[in-house]
């Protein structure tokens, strides 16, 4: 405030707001916290470090820290992390008396804070202070009964330390309070360490009593087990038994019973099973009992008699499935679980009547996807009867009836007519069987078809039925390249190589075809097995007048590599050089990289020096763009950066790169000349030779690393010359990162 010259004070006027109507754009007291977070407004440096080297330093750093300390604590003593922080701080110096006291201190702010009595107690243990460490316990678990962590603390605590009396005082202590399941488990475990087998039982015998645990069958169970565990016997059965009359039909559980009976059945006590489990079904709603009655059945099928049972067992289960087909005639999934529980224990003709009811419920829409559920339901039918039932008349009239039933002309299921083959073929009914095959295929043709009707007569040896089928095949569907391929396969193995190649020759005749370069591959292949070396040159020839694929190229310059001759090596070169020129106009430079490298693999192997120099020469320099993105809705959406690739023969086209390249020469020229300290002139060197020189082969990935990336549109110039650097064996030549970044960017005059 300013002052008059009286000495009095005056108060400063306040601009009037004329406007006070809202703004327009509002800001919270949120916006603004946050933007002072991201823009980090408050952010201040860290303090110096500080070594300190004497006595008087150390009490000057500790009195500073305190109260720092004191300070914290005395804007808000309810934030206990402060105080925590001040007693560690004061722990690691040692000084435990005074951390005791900050402690001390922080009770009486909140004593009911668990982490500060957890904290306090671990100091006193970690320096050894063990009487104050109980006295910590006793007085957390005083005033905090309920909280178990301070109680398993404690106990853990005093077994630590080999007090077992006192460790059992606690434990004693705690039960009083009537915990949770989980610390009645402690107490036991704790006392079968130390073999005290009748103190655990005594400890149950309290649990299973308290009103807590009233509806808990499970530390029953518990209890029992233990007991069986440790070789009482009649004290098991006593446990259950008290259970079984402790709850009544009031609580009753099938758990319980369940656990009672596998008892007695590991004591082979089996007519005690049955009463229980006879006993537990009597009293238990039907829908509780369903484990109940799963191990009655397991029970029964192991030591019972499957006549004497099948009412008790059968009958429940087909009241439940007859229940849910009732409710869901085309629930497939229960009709059969109902048939496979039928087929295990009743008649064949039960099953048989459960069958036709199942396959009555015919789905009422003709789509295939709701058939396919459904059909199996006539496969097991014809399988029960031919391997169950051993019926092959019924098994036969079951397949028809299928078949009569599918609606051919708009879908059809292969599985059934090739079942229905195989079952007459294992009938030695081979003449059914084709007939069966050929009446599907004429109905119907499927591939899968087809193809099982072929591998049935292959293996019956009968070729020439082979190749008629292979015949109506290709007429049904002639783009299938697998099955030209297994035709000519099987002439191949018959040794009629003139019909193979026939076939091989109508296939890649054919318009259409589904994988043509697997085909061309397998006739290729075939000649190459024949040693047929010019039927197989001819074969390339034909396919690179279909495709310039660089695939093709690579595969036949191996081939020829592969064939024994004086002239292989020339020849494979040859193919190279064709590609290469075949290749020019190829918009995937990619494709053109792949056989200039497979044609340098070739030359390091196989070529001279010069020939691998050519090679090189030939090789893309690897370069990166940027070219703009256009969105959907013709918005600008950005800059791409992506890698091209520059061939030197597409470079010697483009007269940008000549200008380029003399600029680069002038530019080291210049560069020279400041090296020298003389005015002479540089020797020239032209602009064919200076593009030659600063070609970068893919072979050298160093070369990327000083490229320019933030050049707009292509950072040619810097690569060029950072290979230049790195490829001159010249002493005058300057590294790029040498010069100087204004020489860069001058153009001769």
């Amino acid at each position: 405030m300013a002052s008059t010259a009286a000495g009095k004070q005056r108060i400063p006027k306040v601009a009037k707001v004329k406007n006070k109507a809202p703004a327009e754009v509002q800001i919270t007291a949120e916006q603004l916290l946050r933007e002072a977070k991201e823009r980090e407004l408050e952010l201040l440096p860290p303090p110096p470090k500080q070594k300190i080297t004497d006595e008087e330093e150390l009490n000057d750093y500790k009195l500073k820290k305190r109260k720092g300390f004191e300070d914290n604590i005395r804007k808000n003593r309810t934030v206990i992390s402060n105080w925590i922080k001040y007693a560690q701080w004061e722990e690691s110096l040692k000084e435990i008396q005074r951390a005791r006291s900050i402690y001390e201190r922080a009770l009486d702010v909140d004593h009911r804070n668990i982490t500060l009595w957890l904290k306090y107690a671990e100091m006193e243990m970690k320096s050894r202070q063990v009487n104050h460490a109980r006295n910590i316990w006793d007085r957390a678990i005083t005033i905090l009964p309920r909280v178990n962590q301070f109680w398993y603390k404690y106990t853990y605590m005093e077994e630590m330390l080999g007090n077992v009396a006192g460790c059992r005082q606690v434990f004693e202590r705690w039960m009083e309070w009537e915990p949770d399941e989980q610390a009645w488990h402690s107490y036991i475990n704790f006392e079968l360490r130390y073999k005290e087998v009748d103190k655990a039982r005594t400890i149950y015998e309290k649990y299973i009593l308290l009103s807590l645990t009233f509806i808990n069958l499970k530390n029953w169970i518990k209890y029992a087990r233990f007991e069986e565990k440790h070789g009482y016997v009649a004290h098991s059965r006593k446990v259950y038994e008290r259970a079984v009359e402790f709850f009544g039909e009031e609580y009753v559980d099938e758990n319980l019973y369940v656990a009672f009976a596998r008892f007695e059945e590991t004591q082979k006590e089996f007519e005690r099973v049955r009463v229980i489990y006879k006993y537990a079904l009597d009293r238990i709603p039907k829908h509780q009992a369903q484990e109940l009655f799963k191990n009655y059945t397991v029970f029964e099928k192991k030591f019972g008699d499957r006549r004497g049972i099948e009412d008790v067992i059968v009958s429940k289960r087909r009241f439940q499935y007859e229940e849910e087909v009732k409710a869901n005639p085309h629930n497939y999934d229960a009709w059969f679980d109902y048939l496979r529980l039928l087929e295990s224990d009743a008649e064949p003709d039960t099953v048989r009547e459960v069958y036709e009811r199942a396959i009555a419920n015919i789905p009422p829409i003709q789509e295939k996807r709701h058939w396919r559920r459904y059909i199996y339901l006539w496969i097991n039918y014809a399988l029960y009867e031919e391997l169950e039932v051993k019926d092959p008349e019924r098994t036969r009239q079951v397949y028809q009836a299928c078949l009569e039933l599918i609606p051919h002309k708009k879908f059809t299921f292969a599985k059934i007519w090739l079942l229905f083959a195989q079952f007459e073929i294992r009938q030695k009914n081979l003449q059914a069987a084709r007939k069966i095959m050929g009446t599907g295929i004429g109905k119907c043709p499927k591939n899968k078809l087809l193809k099982g009707y072929i591998e049935l007569e292959l293996q019956l040896r009968e070729f020439d039925r082979c190749r008629k089928l292979y015949e109506k095949y290709l007429e049904f569907s002639p783009e299938n390249c697998t099955t030209w391929i297994k035709f000519a396969e099987l002439e191949t193995i018959l040794g009629d190589m003139d019909r193979a190649r026939a076939i091989f020759e109508l296939a890649i005749g054919q318009p259409r075809l589904d994988m043509p370069e697997v085909l061309w591959k397998s006739y290729i292949d075939f000649e190459i097995e024949q040693e047929e070396f010019e039927n197989t040159r001819n074969l390339y020839k034909r396919l690179l007048q279909r495709t310039q694929h660089v695939k093709v190229w690579i595969s036949y310059a191996k081939f020829e590599l592969s064939v024994d001759g004086p002239e292989r090596l020339q020849k494979c070169r040859q193919i190279f050089e064709e590609a290469n020129k075949g290749m020019r106009s190829c918009e995937e430079k990619e494709e053109r990289l792949m056989l200039l490298e497979s044609w340098r693999d070739f030359e390091r192997e196989f070529g001279s020096d010069a020939a691998r120099e050519r090679v090189r020469k030939l090789l893309p320099e690897k370069v990166k763009k940027r070219r703009k993105l256009t969105a959907e809705d013709g918005s600008d959406a950005g800059w791409e950066e992506y890698y091209d690739y520059i061939f030197p023969e597409d470079s010697a086209n483009q007269p940008n790169l000549k200008l380029l390249a003399m600029a680069k020469m002038w530019k080291r020229q210049q560069a020279e000349h400041d090296d020298d300290g003389s005015s002479d002139k540089a020797p020239e060197k032209s602009p064919e030779a200076e593009e030659s020189t600063t070609t970068t082969s893919t072979e050298e990935p160093e070369n990327e690393s000083n490229r320019n990336t933030e050049q707009e549109f292509d950072d040619r110039d810097d690569a060029d010359s950072s290979s230049t650097t790195s490829s001159s064996s010249s002493s005058e030549s300057i590294p790029y990162h040498h010069k100087k970044k204004s020489e860069y960017n001058k153009y001769p005059e």
